[in-house]
């Protein structure tokens, strides 16, 4: 089946962070560039945005962005449009999403942290999205059960499909759509965190969500790229 030629709904990927715990790989390389089973991580997240109709996708870039944006162009091999929000120095995941807001055209975004790698679909967001567009909620989070190892645990889900801060504990798959306008609202330019915002959006009951048990890595070290590599 073809992808719809070009649905309501933007994507925004978060590629700003300099993947310091990934050295020596990211001394010379941004991290959304580093290969894992065949391409660089952020362009799995492309070509699969574009597989579900997306056709314009906006990326924060801080840390080696000039070659970032090389590498990636305008999108044409893709099939899409990228635009690019630059930050002189990162502003976090919430500074970055703020920041690029203007770029947003429709009433929810997709927004995907270039360093996961998951076999999750995004088409299931797009009904979600949809409702969204229409106020029905705030957002949409994915979530994984928690990783050794790993921080996390930021919220639970009720067998409703609703995201509240009680137990047991899931973690953020960093793939979430959101209601643009709520982005649009806070201060462009300015260095804050995401999950202050998310964790306001869930105690007012705005939230759902769902849980994702496939194939799923946080990509923050060189051990899980060899990993990824070797299976």
């Amino acid at each position: 089946m073809s992808a719809p030629v070009d649905i309501a709904v933007d994507a925004m990927i978060l590629a700003a962070g300099r993947g310091e715990r990934m050295r020596p790989l990211t001394d010379t390389l941004p991290k959304p560039l580093v290969p894992v089973r065949g391409a660089p991580l952020i362009e799995h997240h492309i070509q699969k945005l574009v597989a579900i109709g997306v056709r314009r996708i906006v990326i924060n870039v801080s840390y080696h962005a000039d070659a970032l944006m090389r590498a990636l162009g305008d999108g044409a091999r893709f099939g899409c449009e990228l635009l690019y929000s630059v930050e002189q120095d990162a502003l976090e995941s919430g500074g970055g999403v703020a920041t690029a807001s203007k770029h947003f055209r429709h009433g929810a975004i997709i927004l995907i942290s270039a360093d996961i790698f998951s076999s999750f679909d995004y088409a299931r967001l797009l009904l979600v999205a949809s409702e969204i567009r229409e106020g029905r909620r705030d957002a949409h989070f994915v979530m994984v059960p928690p990783t050794e190892g790993e921080p996390g645990g930021e919220f639970a889900l009720d067998d409703r499909g609703r995201i509240h801060a009680g137990e047991p504990r899931l973690t953020l798959a960093n793939i979430a759509v959101l209601a643009s306008a709520r982005c649009q609202s806070w201060p462009r330019g300015e260095r804050f965190k995401l999950l202050p915002h998310y964790q306001s959006w869930v105690a007012a009951g705005r939230v759902s969500g769902e849980c994702f048990h496939g194939v799923w890595c946080n990509v923050t070290r060189v051990e899980d790229v060899t990993r990824l590599n070797a299976l």
